[in-house]
């Protein structure tokens, strides 16, 4: 039988649906296939699993912009709430000293995803994850937390770890593609000297279980996208992680030329392609 690969689907801001990710893996599949051609019988065994991590914070923000309409008429409104929306889950999710409740349960579903994952398409699936907006600081953060953990340095909660499991891929251990859209990891930078260190893609531990696999970190943006920054230049640690920040033009004729293009990366054709030829390299080497 065919080694399956597996894709997790981080969403980013905004009001999110459980099936926000239908479109995408849609348009991916197809992708791939169209690629493959007659290579294979049958359709490769890709396994996707969105991981939909909204309610966590949904009901505070819907809250907080009900309290900010009262106060009076406000001007902007869209892009008033695309900003609340983007404050009030950045800040609600990064953790504080002794404050951890957002950080470890948003983390808890994303480690229950891969854990789903794993039991689709295998332990050892090699590991494709497509993130957006504030998904890629949370897709980054719990794989840094996964490789930086160690005795002395507890970082993993029971929480996380109880809907982890101990299997490689949702241990990080096969994480080999890594797509950030739109991401304002840069942004984060800022909190850390030096602009912090990046996680490490393909995972050190993938030649454990796949001793040729070639990992990839692609880092999309669009430069009218006030939220999704470059990240090649913040130092040397992230020059070397990340395999190419990639300018893209994403969004139709009233969103392309501004910051409303945050929210287009999931349907455009210059963001897709690229991951789906990273899927198919993938599945080829692991199904020589």
């Amino acid at each position: 039988m065919p080694q399956s690969v597996a894709v997790a689907i981080v969403h980013g801001i905004g009001r999110q649906r459980e099936d926000f990710a239908s479109g995408i893996i849609q348009q991916v599949r197809k992708r791939v296939a169209r690629q493959l051609g007659d290579e294979l019988p049958g359709a490769p065994r890709l396994f996707f699993q969105p991981v939909y991590w909204a309610p966590v914070l949904q009901k505070e923000e819907d809250d907080l912009w009900s309290r900010l309409r009262k106060g009076g008429k406000l001007e902007w409104n869209r892009l008033r709430e695309f900003m609340v929306d983007f404050a009030a889950d950045a800040i609600a999710y990064q953790p504080m000293p002794g404050e951890r409740d957002a950080y470890d349960s948003v983390h808890a579903i994303l480690a229950d995803g891969l854990r789903q994952l794993a039991q689709q398409a295998g332990p050892r699936a090699p590991l494709c994850v497509i993130s957006h907006s504030l998904g890629t600081v949370i897709a980054s953060n719990f794989f840094y937390d996964l490789q930086m953990h160690s005795a002395q340095k507890q970082l993993i909660a029971q929480k996380v770890r109880e809907k982890m499991g101990d299997a490689p891929l949702p241990c990080g251990e096969t994480l080999t593609l890594f797509y950030t859209l739109g991401g304002p990891i840069a942004l984060w930078s800022l909190r850390y000297r030096n602009f912090g260190k990046p996680i490490q893609v393909p995972s050190l531990k993938l030649g454990n279980h796949y001793a040729n696999l070639v990992g990839e970190w692609v880092n999309f943006y669009d430069k009218a996208d006030i939220i999704g920054y470059p990240l090649k230049e913040l130092n040397a640690d992230y020059n070397a992680a990340v395999t190419s920040d990639r300018a893209v033009r994403v969004g139709e004729l009233l969103t392309f030329w501004n910051p409303l293009s945050h929210v287009e990366y999931f349907e455009d054709g210059d963001v897709l392609g690229p991951i789906a030829q990273g899927l198919v390299r993938i599945w080829r080497a692991v199904n020589p």
